[in-house]
């Protein structure tokens, strides 16, 4: 079990999809995305795995929930900044957390 201290150190934000387009070069079929969190901490980028369910295009202007205090991580030449945050009903299959409404920008998860 872990402390609800260390469940703190993760810095979880919601941002909106500002950009996305097809990743080719990854080696499993993923999105590189351009997300928005706000003010504090502008726009950071991410590799996701997952174009099963979404297209690049219907990304755009969706809210997800991201973790943003990760080291980055070079994906094929991308620097991804920000995990973002899924459900996986089964291997390769992510749904997408986001809120139920729209929340400002970089609003923190708890």
């Amino acid at each position: 079990m872990m402390h609800i201290e260390d469940f703190l150190r993760v810095d979880m934000r919601v941002g909106t999809v500002i950009a996305a387009h097809p990743f080719p070069e990854a080696r499993k079929p993923a999105v590189k995305l351009e997300i928005d969190f706000g003010e504090e901490l502008g726009i950071k980028h991410s590799s996701a795995q997952i174009t099963r369910r979404y297209t690049a295009e219907g990304l755009l202007g969706r809210q997800v929930v991201g973790v943003v205090n990760l080291p980055p991580r070079r994906i094929a030449g991308f620097k991804s900044e920000v995990l973002v945050i899924g459900g996986v009903p089964e291997e390769g299959d992510v749904v997408l957390l986001r809120p139920d409404e729209l929340v400002p920008d970089g609003s923190r998860i708890f």
